[in-house]
């Protein structure tokens, strides 16, 4: 479905239609969550931050909160069409506004412009999930990200928000979603009033948030008097920036982070996994096991299903489990003659199958999953093992692009368990453990 079409020199819904909408003086009250102390914002373009989330920003410097600002692009194609800015040279001096205006609302906030190309932000989104991420890390529980509305209307937004919502699962970061052109071509039944949140901004909060609009002179004045050089936000466009308050979606939703079944679409063995290496580390798992036979073994995370044909033939019943289904059809052409080997898609931790298992594998798939997710992953695996059964690990050791997680730290989620260790092989490249459950 295409988003709604809207020029922004063009007559839009005033400020006054949204603030007489019998909903709006009922919106919940925004105050900084408990827990949080560290606020990310991230715009498509310098000034979408500090007109959205402006106010925002002030009061968690204001409170003490460490603030990171990032833009996806620098906004260079704002002015296509000037006679007097060729896109590199407004591509910097709006960076430097950004700068400027992030100082007035937070002096000690660290800015960072990623330099995606100004209106292609949706064939990078990959590129803005991994910066993300890393910009969070894995203390996601502590950060509250702030990124535009993904039904905002303009392609940049609406790609920024889709790619803060990944970052934001990854990451156990909490979501905040601001509008920006929504006000412009919107009308009260565009906004979903059950998700809205309201922050109240105090004269000292409007201030500076005026002074920090103002930064961004190539947006709000005209960057010369000839053609192509107009104002790029006009008065009646700054005018629903400029309330005593600050409007948020919140819970937005999450996004169908499918970016593994893509990866295993767009080619049949992401993972190489009939290269020497694979094969070396996959005997070298097989061989680990304490048991010749398991009754029962349950594999997590078994994309095109090179180890459950190795664990197949060290157990009775083998359940591979994955989340994407086109590993689980590659999976079942390599497992196809086992009638012992099931195969079944399932996201963990939420779809965690049920039962006891003599052998719980969990290998190459931890490091995919949030910090709280592996949590949750590690007290499942755990409490399905078997008396006296088998958990056997294996990761890469290195970090995931895109991901807050690397091997190391999954295998230690483990490790502080307390379940015995049983083997414990280390290569520069994986880490390999074996653990028991008591007798």
């Amino acid at each position: 479905m295409s988003g709604p079409t809207f020029r922004h020199d063009h007559p839009g819904t005033p400020a006054a239609e949204w603030a007489g909408s019998p909903q709006w003086d009922a919106l919940p009250a925004l105050r900084l969550p408990a827990g949080r102390r560290r606020l990310v914002v991230v715009g498509a373009h310098p000034d979408d931050e500090t007109l959205g989330a402006g106010g925002l920003i002030h009061a968690a410097a204001r409170a003490g909160w460490t603030v990171e600002v990032v833009s996806a692009t620098a906004g260079e194609a704002s002015h296509p069409g000037s006679p007097t800015h060729p896109t590199a040279v407004l591509g910097e001096r709006r960076r430097s506004e950004l700068d400027s205006a992030i100082s007035l609302l937070a002096p000690d906030a660290t800015v960072r412009c990623l330099d995606l190309p100004d209106g292609g932000v949706a064939d990078e989104v990959d590129v803005l999930v991994a910066s993300l991420v890393e910009t969070i890390g894995t203390d996601g529980a502590e950060v509250l990200l702030c990124a535009p509305w993904r039904y905002d209307g303009h392609p940049d937004h609406d790609a920024v928000g889709r790619a803060a919502a990944l970052a934001a699962a990854r990451t156990d970061a909490q979501l905040l979603e601001y509008p920006v052109w929504l006000w412009h071509w919107g009308r009260a039944e565009d906004l979903p009033w059950s998700q809205a949140v309201r922050l109240a901004l105090d004269a000292p909060m409007q201030d500076a948030k005026r002074a920090a609009v103002g930064a961004h002179v190539s947006q709000v004045q005209p960057l010369s008097d000839q053609p192509g050089d107009e104002v790029m936000l006009g008065a009646d466009l700054l005018a629903h920036f400029e309330g005593d308050g600050e409007v948020f979606i919140t819970e937005p939703g999450t996004v169908d982070d499918d970016v593994l079944d893509l990866v295993h679409h767009e080619r049949p063995d992401p993972w190489q996994v009939d290269s020497s290496y694979e094969r070396r580390k996959r005997a070298l798992t097989v061989a680990s096991l304490p048991r010749e036979t398991y009754a029962r073994a349950l594999e997590v995370g078994c994309s095109v299903g090179a180890l459950a044909l190795d664990l197949a033939g060290r157990s009775d019943h083998l359940l591979a489990v994955d989340a994407s289904p086109t590993a689980l059809d590659l999976a079942r052409e390599r497992t196809s003659s086992l009638p012992h080997v099931e195969l079944r898609q399932a996201r963990v931790p939420d779809q965690w199958p049920e039962g006891s298992f003599d052998l719980v594998s969990v290998s190459e798939v931890g490091y995919f999953l949030s910090p709280r997710q592996l949590d949750d992953v590690v007290r499942l695996a755990t409490s399905a093992l078997a008396a006296g059964g088998h958990l056997l690990l294996c990761h890469w050791r290195h970090q995931p692009v895109g991901w807050p997680l690397a091997g190391p730290a999954v295998h230690d989620a483990f490790l502080a368990t307390g379940l015995d260790v049983l083997v414990e092989h280390q290569e520069p490249d994986f880490l390999l453990h074996v653990l028991t459950a008591p007798s």
